[in-house]
C-alpha cells in the first residue's frame, strides 16, 4: 500500500515537472488552485499535496502560507542547493557514480576556463596552491580544494555548469577523501596535480588542461573505488 502511494506521488511530481519543462508553469508563476490543478492533471488532491511538499523540499516550488504556491526562480543557486542535498544523502557506491559525472563535466569546464582566465586570476591560483602542503590540516585541505576547483569552474562562465559541479562533490565528500589521502600519504601527488593544472591554465592550453583534470578527477575516483572494495 505504501509503495502504491509513493508511485502516485511520483506520478504527481512528474506531471508538475512536465508542466514546468513545457513552459506551462514559468519561474515565479503561481500554481492554479489545488482543486483546479488536481482535476486538470487527473490527480487526487492528497497526491498533489505530497508532490508539492516534495518539490518544495528541493526548492522547485515555494509554498507561501495564505498566498499560494509558486514556481521558484530555478536559478543556479537553488540547483546547487538541491543537488548538494542529494549528494550528501548518497553513500558508498552511489558516490562513484557521482564522480563519474564529475569526470565527464569538469574537464570540459576547465578547458573553457583555460581560454578565459586572465593573468591576475592565474596568479591567485598559484598563491592558493602554494599555501598548502602535506602538513596542512584536513579541514584546510578541504577548504583549499573547494576554492581551487570552484575558481576554475566559475571561470568557464556557465552558472548552471558551475552549480552542478560544485554540488557533485560536497564538503562532506571532500573531507572523507582528503582524510583518506592523508592516511595514505598521497596528498603531495594530488597537490602536484593542482600545480600542473595551474601551469597548463597559464599557457591557455585547453587540451592539456582537459587531460590533466581528467586524470586528476579519475585519480580520486579510483581511490574511492578502492576504498569501497
Amino acid at each position: 500500500m505504501y509503495g502504491d502511494s509513493m508511485a502516485v506521488t511520483d506520478e504527481a511530481i512528474s506531471k508538475i515537472q512536465a508542466m514546468i519543462v513545457a513552459g506551462d508553469l514559468k519561474p515565479g508563476q503561481r500554481l492554479p488552485p489545488e482543486k483546479e490543478l488536481s482535476e486538470s492533471l487527473g490527480l487526487s488532491r492528497s497526491s498533489l499535496r505530497e508532490a508539492v511538499k516534495a518539490l518544495e523540499l528541493i526548492r522547485v516550488l515555494d509554498v507561501r502560507r495564505g498566498d499560494g504556491t509558486y514556481v521558484t526562480t530555478l536559478d543556479p543557486g537553488l540547483l546547487l542547493e538541491a543537488v548538494s542535498f542529494v549528494v550528501d544523502m548518497h553513500q558508498d557506491h552511489s558516490l562513484v557514480e557521482l564522480f563519474e559525472v564529475r569526470r565527464i563535466l569538469e574537464p570540459a569546464a576547465a578547458a573553457l576556463a583555460a581560454t578565459r582566465l586572465d593573468a591576475d586570476a592565474i596568479d591567485e591560483l598559484r598563491t592558493l596552491v602554494d599555501e598548502v602542503d602535506e602538513t596542512t590540516t584536513v579541514e584546510d585541505l578541504v577548504a583549499h580544494d573547494l576554492d581551487f576547483h570552484a575558481r576554475i569552474i566559475q571561470a568557464a562562465g556557465n552558472a548552471y555548469l558551475s552549480s552542478m559541479l560544485e554540488a557533485l562533490s560536497s564538503r562532506t565528500v571532500r573531507a572523507r577523501i582528503w582524510r583518506g589521502l592523508t592516511e595514505e600519504r598521497s596528498v603531495s601527488r594530488t597537490l602536484d596535480e593542482h600545480h600542473a593544472i595551474v601551469d597548463a591554465l597559464a599557457r591557455h592550453d585547453a587540451d592539456l588542461v582537459r587531460a590533466l583534470v581528467t586524470v586528476h578527477v579519475s585519480g580520486v575516483e579510483n581511490w574511492l573505488r578502492r576504498s569501497l572494495e
